[in-house]
């Protein structure tokens, strides 16, 4: 029986972009706005995937282990850290994009990187982090993600960072949405401090326009985000008893889930 969303969900991986179960609102690394640097083409891979795994092997995807989630991980071995959670992320991001026909080697791409900016310590991290630095424009993982992947990883020989395509640089800059609205002023997000430093001096070699919503890819790996830690989050709060099935009924939602798995 066809899937309702995307009639070729269940056949083999490897359908070429432009196949006709592609969505129209899909990207297609045929249309790529390529990278920053020109690179030959390579002969078993396409631009995303060449993206995916750059990312994979970068020092700073290896330093999501040791860097918290919520909870302290050498405290149980369950508890997620930002890498489980990453690797989480990229799965529902693959998933939606192979039910939506968009492409899933950008989605999976964007979902790997977008917490490489993430301080270590959770979210308090960052927010420490941000205080520390607020007399020079303070901090924004964002900001950060795209300065490790376009600056401080350092794997090739003619140029730094990982060179990667302009769908995953937006995708990644985007990750919360645009940054301008339509006039040109910052976003609710930025109106405080303005649009970090090193996304202001990276747009001034390569437009990545702030003042629109990035990709359904790009999306699809936002959403994917907020679907993996708002599952885990639970998981993780239930494992370590900061609370019970009790508060959770507080959530309709949850409650409706409880009763059912009570009644079998």
């Amino acid at each position: 029986m066809p899937h309702p969303l995307n009639p070729a969900f269940g056949e083999p991986h490897g359908r070429e972009p432009g196949d006709r179960w592609r969505a129209p609102y899909a990207c297609r690394t045929a249309t790529s706005r390529g990278r920053l640097i020109e690179e030959p083409a390579s002969p078993t891979r396409n631009p995303f995937q060449r993206d995916r795994d750059r990312i994979i092997h970068s020092t700073a995807f290896r330093r999501l282990k040791h860097k918290t989630q919520v909870f302290v991980s050498h405290e149980g071995d369950h508890f997620r850290t930002r890498l489980t959670h990453t690797i989480e992320v990229a799965q529902i991001a693959r998933a939606l994009a192979r039910a939506l026909g968009l492409d899933e080697d950008l989605a999976e791409a964007l979902a790997l990187a977008h917490d490489l900016g993430h301080t270590p310590f959770g979210h308090t991290g960052e927010d420490a982090l941000a205080d520390c630095m607020a007399d020079v424009g303070g901090f924004d993982h964002n900001a950060q993600t795209l300065r490790i992947v376009t600056r401080l990883e350092r794997r090739y020989a003619g140029f730094d960072g990982l060179n990667l395509t302009w769908e995953t640089l937006e995708g990644l800059v985007k990750h919360n949405g645009p940054l301008l609205t339509g006039d040109g002023s910052p976003t609710e997000r930025y109106a405080q401090g303005g649009i970090p430093a090193a996304i202001v001096e990276y747009q001034a070699r390569q437009d990545l326009w702030l003042d629109s919503y990035a990709s359904a890819e790009a999306q699809a790996a936002a959403l994917a985000d907020d679907i993996a830690y708002n599952a885990h989050d639970i998981d993780d709060g239930l494992r370590a008893g900061l609370f019970g099935h009790g508060e959770l009924r507080a959530v309709p939602f949850l409650a409706g889930l409880l009763d059912e798995i009570e009644a079998l």
